[in-house]
């Protein structure tokens, strides 16, 4: 019965092909016939493509990971590079090592989608307007003789058009920054897109997240940083015309580096160092 409906099926698109170029039928025919066959290709090529894509997505973020550290180097292998770089997951709780995840394995983003592994962020703390964070994240040690020489933590937050997703790199006392970098931005070009400028991510080198009672302080003016303050020390210049933009970078770093993000871990950092801020 099914083959004879099909045979059935056959004769029809063949007859419908025999007809004049110029038919009405026959034109639609073609066009879903094309318009099947593209889409077989398409999906085909995506699903082959995969593997590849997620391999170039991971060295994508090795090399914004290794860049914001100041370890990427032109024409080097990235994963030899990464070699220098410990991933660790952390409980963004209790700012112990989860040791039990596989930070290769575990996914942030999708953590974070996750009602299982995430946390609904209650509306009066979540100043980087993300709405839930994922229950761990994965961070990154560079070290030097066994002692931690940079902390690479992944933040992210909203800006003026869309969410910022980034790295911020601390020095050993888990205070001094040594670098901000944003790999994955919707943020207007020339204004808020300027997070990308070399010449103002070089400007957070030196900088202090905290101030002396331990609160996130670091923050992105308005026009340009008067260094004759004593607050400058924690003061970014701002990005000319984009002060949405300016704004969403403070509060993402200042959630990010709070007691509800890596504020935790942060503190038991700084007890094994150099002491609580």
């Amino acid at each position: 019965m099914c083959s004879q409906k099909g045979n059935s099926v056959v004769s029809k698109i063949l007859n419908i092909l025999r007809l004049p170029n110029d038919s009405t039928a026959k034109t639609i025919l073609v066009a879903l016939l094309l318009c099947f066959v593209c889409s077989i290709i398409v999906s085909s090529a995506a699903v082959a493509l995969k593997p590849f894509q997620l391999k170039n997505k991971s060295l994508d973020k090795k090399r914004n990971i290794l860049q914001v550290a100041g370890l990427y180097q032109e024409g080097q292998s990235i994963e030899t590079l990464f070699q220098q770089v410990e991933p660790k997951v952390v409980d963004l709780a209790t700012g112990e090592y989860a040791d039990d995840i596989l930070p290769e394995e575990f996914d942030q983003r999708q953590a974070a989608k996750d009602p299982l592994r995430n946390v609904r962020i209650p509306s009066d703390h979540d100043i980087a307007h993300i709405k839930q964070r994922a229950k761990y994240a994965t961070v990154y040690l560079v070290k030097e003789h066994e002692d931690i020489k940079f902390l690479i933590l992944p933040v992210h937050g909203y800006g003026l058009w869309s969410t910022l997703y980034g790295f911020v790199v601390l020095q050993e006392d888990a205070n001094t920054i040594h670098g901000l970098q944003f790999y994955e931005h919707a943020e207007t070009p020339g204004l808020g897109g300027e997070v990308d400028n070399p010449n103002w991510r070089a400007k957070w080198s030196g900088k202090l997240a905290y101030d002396a009672q331990g609160t996130p302080n670091i923050e992105v003016v308005r026009g340009t940083v008067d260094p004759s303050k004593r607050e400058s020390i924690h003061q970014v210049d701002g990005l000319a015309g984009a002060t949405l933009t300016s704004r969403g970078v403070t509060y993402l770093l200042r959630y990010w580096l709070s007691q509800d993000g890596f504020g935790p871990y942060l503190q038991k950092i700084r007890s094994q160092t150099t002491g609580e801020l």
